[in-house]
């Protein structure tokens, strides 16, 4: 299993709700902050993107990026759930 980054940056339509479901669509995912989301996936990045693109309007700014098993990260478990460092420490461990 692959787990990829994904950040965006929707500019003049902002379609979020169309951009959410197909992201939700893609695999297994965590939405740690405002704009970026991690999936784990066996796609590849640009067929990820691709996908995502389809809901996207030209003007939108995409990255997705593969992660390997090393990450860092603060402050992103919301409400005092260990919700998002749980799927990190999960996914990132088998991340291949």
């Amino acid at each position: 299993m692959k787990v990829y980054q994904i950040n965006y940056d929707l500019r003049k339509q902002r379609k979020y709700e169309e951009l959410y479901k197909k992201i939700m669509s893609l695999g297994n995912w965590c939405h740690p902050l405002e704009s970026c989301w991690l999936i784990a996936s066996e796609k590849t990045a640009s067929q990820i993107a691709g996908e995502l693109f389809k809901v996207m309007d030209s003007d939108d700014g995409l990255l997705v990026t593969r992660l390997q098993n090393e990450a860092a990260w603060y402050n992103l478990d919301s409400k005092g759930t260990k919700d998002v460092s749980d799927w990190l420490q999960e996914n990132l461990s088998k991340a291949s």
